[in-house]
């Protein structure tokens, strides 16, 4: 698999196409079917009791694993989750960003398959472990 997209641009079309929550994103590192990135915490990502709220961490696998897909595919804007698993193992940490590793388990020409463990920076052990399912977009006939 080549990386088709670097981090700057998927970091560019996230700003294209979900302005809405690019800045609570950031890509560290791209590679052949992985990506490492995360999420930027800010009150507005907290529960009560002071730890990261399960839509937040939902969030940060979701986009890991569509972004780790369009590395591979190129811009999609249309690739679409059709089917998430995340098990939620431990409290993340308060204060700390959490990041997320996915790795891309399979890529075929309408599903990719992506595992992505989330940890609280700082901590050896994930807070939360996720399995999701991409739908990838039928390339037009020509």
């Amino acid at each position: 698999m080549a990386v088709m997209m670097d981090a700057e641009a998927l970091t560019v079309f996230m700003r294209e196409v979900f302005d809405q929550v690019a800045d609570d994103f950031a890509v560290d590192h791209v590679g052949e079917g992985e990506i490492t990135m995360r999420l930027l915490t800010a009150n507005k990502h907290l529960r009560p009791g002071g730890t990261i709220s399960g839509p937040s961490m939902f969030a940060l696998a979701d986009v890991a694993a569509y972004l780790v897909t369009l590395s591979q595919i190129g811009p999609q804007a249309l690739a679409v989750t059709t089917n998430c698993s995340i098990d939620f193992m431990r409290k993340p940490a308060a204060g700390a960003h959490l990041i997320a590793k996915a790795q891309l388990l399979k890529l075929g020409k309408l599903l990719s398959v992506t595992d992505v463990l989330i940890y609280s920076e700082g901590l050896d052990k994930p807070v939360a472990r996720a399995s999701l399912t991409y739908a990838i977009p039928p390339k037009p006939l020509s």
